[in-house]
């Protein structure tokens, strides 16, 4: 019976709590370009007009996952910010994510992605509104 729990009824909640920790973490990012909070290593007092976009989409798209609000679309949105991120600031620099500093794109492009397939799980406000119907 155990063994069974483990197969089936923890993977949905264990897809939530990782979709939850990878927003509020993903949030982070984007905390430090517009609000300068957590302070940054490398802070920028005037943002690129990209930066500003890529900012935005971090801290609120990061916030939609979170709460679990159109976790598809909004996933799917950052997943290819998250390439886009990669190839336009890490790929020049090298091919390897380890050596051009992009594996962290590179791991959020792909978690996004699943989580544009697989939705948010049963904590989500989504759950919450569909069971409300």
């Amino acid at each position: 019976m155990k063994q069974n729990f483990w197969k089936s009824g923890a993977a949905p909640w264990a897809l939530s709590i990782l979709r939850m920790v990878a927003a509020f973490l993903f949030m982070e990012h984007g905390g430090q370009k517009l609000l300068h909070f957590p302070p940054s290593a490398h802070p920028m007092s005037h943002l690129p007009p990209l930066l500003l976009v890529a900012g935005t989409l971090e801290l609120f798209g990061g916030l939609f996952i979170l709460l679990g609000l159109f976790t598809r679309p909004v996933a799917l949105l950052l997943s290819g910010e998250m390439a886009s991120a990669y190839f336009l600031q890490h790929a020049p620099h090298g091919f390897w994510p380890i050596g051009n500093g992009g594996e962290l794109a590179v791991f959020y492009c792909f978690l996004f992605l699943y989580l544009a397939a697989a939705g948010g799980g049963p904590i989500s406000l989504e759950r919450l509104w569909r069971s409300g119907r």
